[in-house]
């Protein structure tokens, strides 16, 4: 009896915890965003400096130059830098499940903006199949573009040295550096330079790759479709009823990622876990995040 009472205990320990983890990876995000937030209206809306530019001696000005910029412009800032990069996050992700949905989802929990999800079941209810599955590429291929365009920015930073982040450039919120100005080592804006022409091969390179991937793909799809006949109904049929659920978002699993165990995840859910817990959701195994494998054209 003891032993078994053991057993009950952790089994009940181990669902506690599986719970929790769930939670937190439901509300990460928004705990994020709500840091972030208080973080800079407690600087730089209320007109003070952050750690890091009054680590390195430098302040905000608006495009003139010459003034600070104004508390329109400063909450213009945080909203671009904080809110606009969360919304697009979770509008896209929130489309991809909708698109990629065969039946809308019964739960009636609250989650992180379920109005949205809401309009957004509406919006695509209205779709037929075949539209569906051609905007799904799209939006991917939207989430892909967005990444892109941060690291073509940040490598623009560095070779002409302008706006860091794309919310200060959308806000007109440049920096000036106080104190002792002796003007810059040329040496150093070099270097930088020749890191942002370095960011510029890898971005290229990664869009060939990208590139390359998205014909292979096309082309196994496409000789799916030519050899699909040749299999069995009944065949067909077993496979497509096999379980495909993430166990972490006890949803259909999106962008199938394997871990090294094995064991299968969404890439967004395993991955906000491995943020937490570097080891697998159900065996409890160690790994590093790099060694998760993205299981492409996986059904």
């Amino acid at each position: 009896m003891g032993a078994v009472r053991m057993r009950v205990q952790t089994a009940d320990k181990t669902s506690q915890q599986s719970t929790s983890s769930r939670r937190w990876l439901q509300w990460r995000k928004e705990i994020e965003l709500l840091s972030d937030l208080t973080y800079y209206v407690l600087t730089t809306l209320s007109g003070y400096q952050t750690l890091g530019e009054e680590y390195v001696s430098i302040i905000q000005v608006d495009p003139s130059k010459r003034r600070i910029p104004s508390r329109m412009r400063r909450t213009a800032l945080i909203f671009f830098h904080t809110f606009v990069p969360y919304l697009l996050d979770k509008v896209l992700i929130c489309i991809e499940n909708e698109l990629e949905a065969e039946a809308p989802p019964t739960s009636r929990t609250w989650r992180p903006l379920s109005h949205v999800r809401l309009w957004m079941q509406r919006a695509v209810g209205m779709l037929s199949e075949s539209q569906r599955k051609a905007l799904v590429p799209l939006v991917f291929a939207l989430q892909q573009g967005i990444t892109l365009l941060y690291r073509l920015h940040v490598a623009l930073f560095y070779i002409t040295g302008g706006f860091y982040h794309i919310g200060k450039r959308a806000a007109g919120v440049s920096y000036l550096r106080v104190g002792n100005v002796s003007g810059d080592d040329p040496r150093i804006s070099n270097s930088y330079r020749l890191l942002g022409a370095l960011s510029l091969l890898q971005l290229g390179i990664t869009l060939t790759l990208q590139f390359n991937n998205l014909r292979q793909t096309q082309r196994a799809r496409h000789e799916w479709k030519q050899h699909r006949n040749l299999i069995p109904s009944h065949q067909v049929s077993q496979s497509s009823s096999r379980s495909s659920r993430c166990i972490l978002c006890l949803e259909e699993r999106r962008n199938t990622s394997s871990t090294p165990c094995g064991h299968l995840f969404c890439w967004e859910c395993i991955t906000e876990w491995c943020n937490t817990k570097t080891e697998c959701p159900l065996c409890r195994e160690k790994f590093q995040p790099h060694r998760l494998v993205f299981l492409r054209n996986y059904n």
